[in-house]
Parts: C-alpha cells; structure tokens; sequence
C-alpha cells in the first residue's frame, strides 16, 4: 500500500516542505516550522497506521487521525502565507499538493465507511 498515490503524494509534500521551512526566519524555524515538519511527518504516520490496521474501525480511527494531521498542515501553510514566511507561488503550490492529499484521503474515508 505504500506505493498507492496518497503515499507518493505525501512524501513528495514533505521533500517540498522540509527545505522551503529551512529558509523562515530564524525566529520562525525552530517553532513554526519544525511543528510544519513534524505534522507532515505524522500525517504519514498515520497512513501508515491505517494500513496496518486490522479491522476497519481501527482504519477509520487512524484515517480521522490523519485528516486532523492534514487540518493542522493546512492551517499552518496558511499562516506562514499571511506572515509572509511563503512567496505566494509556493503557497499556491503547497495549497494545492495538501487539496490533493485531501480528495485521496477523502476517498478512502468513504471506502472505509462503505466496511464499517
């Protein structure tokens, strides 16, 4: 399951995300962007742990897991957009790996409903 597209999709997040929070601010990097690195990190995780998983309700319970994880990452690309920590491009380009991460998330919520 690791080579599914939402696996590809998140570690290509991270090798994106880990250099561009390198270049905040020093005031910035040791809090905001190493907790930007470490959901980004837990997001998968708990991919991870949807698939091993051994019944659906321990999916679905991981997978509520990552979608929390997904929020918290929206929320902060958000704010180190508005604190100018972010050229607008890679806002944008951060912006839309996250919606994609979360329409494929999305889906295997729904298909993991459908076994519950």
């Amino acid at each position: 399951m690791p080579d599914s597209p939402i696996f590809v999709k998140v570690y290509d997040l991270i090798v994106w995300l880990v250099p561009h929070t390198l270049k905040f601010p020093r005031e910035y990097r040791f809090t905001f962007a190493s907790r930007m690195q470490t959901g980004a990190l837990n997001l998968q995780r708990a991919l991870i742990l949807a698939t091993l998983a051994e019944n659906a309700r321990d999916v679905a319970a991981a997978l509520r897991q990552a979608h929390l994880e997904l929020a918290d990452l929206r929320l902060a690309l958000r704010l180190s957009n508005d604190l100018h920590l972010l050229p607008p491009r890679s806002y944008q380009h951060g912006a839309e790996r996250l919606d994609e991460v979360g329409r494929l998330l999305g889906g295997w919520q729904k298909k993991n409903a459908q076994h519950i």
